[in-house]
């Protein structure tokens, strides 16, 4: 059960239609891979019909613009979260941010067609990032959100292991990030293992080698963090221009 705070913001932004998709923490929540966030966090449409709905929405929660960037369509082009402080009595103190592009990730019109639909108890839809992409949004430096990628793989076996679908288990062998899972995988499915052999985990899979799947994840890993860090270089450097921006003005 999310907590009615998010649960407010959730419902205001179904109230305004805005075509946002529940990505972070919450929606691994959703996916049954994390027990709580204290953010909200969407990806957006960046056109200006949908952030004068999702201004509305954020109008109703009385959130105002935190840090840098300012709200505006340019920042969310560039690849910059903008983030908002909710004031309304139902979600007060509630951190919001938006993106419209991260790296590694399809476009908001690719995503939205992979889109995951749920219902909350109360009855509010949410329209969640489907999880391949989820996980691909959580390929970063941050040592928190590679725990809880192998915590999403390794739920989304458990919810569909029985019956899987040819895309479940090219996203399994693609993403898994533990070596018991994989070593399953790949004795359960060989022909599929065989064909997803070219990334080196699965192939120290099909040899049943812990220790060198071990080895090819953190080689994964660290080009992913690496990528990630050379991603954000140009952005923290625009961040900081618009911090000192706002100090001269």
């Amino acid at each position: 059960m999310l907590p009615n705070q998010i649960r407010k913001v959730l419902s205001t932004i179904q109230k305004h239609q805005v075509r946002a998709l529940l990505m972070g923490g919450q929606a691994c929540v959703l996916y049954g891979s994390a027990i709580f966030s204290r953010d909200v966090d969407f990806a957006i449409l960046a056109e200006p019909q949908n952030l004068s709905r999702l201004q509305a929405a954020l109008y109703e929660l009385e959130a105002e613009v935190i840090a840098v960037p300012p709200f505006e369509q340019r920042y969310l082009d560039e690849g910059l979260a903008v983030h908002f402080r909710c004031r309304h009595a139902e979600a007060d103190d509630l951190r919001v941010d938006v993106m419209s592009r991260m790296r590694g990730v399809a476009d908001f019109e690719q995503v939205w067609n992979r889109r995951t639909s749920a219902e909350l108890p109360d009855g509010t839809s949410v329209e969640v990032m489907g999880i391949s992409d989820l996980v691909q949004a959580k390929k970063t430096q941050r040592d928190k959100d590679w725990p809880m990628i192998a915590r999403l793989v390794d739920s989304d076996y458990k919810a569909n292991f029985e019956s899987p679908t040819l895309r479940q288990l090219q996203f399994w062998f693609a993403e898994s990030r533990t070596p018991d899972l994989l070593v399953v995988l790949a004795r359960r499915f060989p022909a599929e293992a065989e064909q997803a052999a070219a990334r080196p985990a699965v192939d120290a899979a099909l040899r049943d080698n812990p220790p060198e799947i071990l080895a090819a994840l953190r080689i994964e890993e660290d080009a992913e963090r690496e990528a990630d860090r050379l991603y954000w270089v140009p952005l923290r450097a625009r961040l900081e221009e618009l911090r000192r921006a706002r100090r001269k003005a």
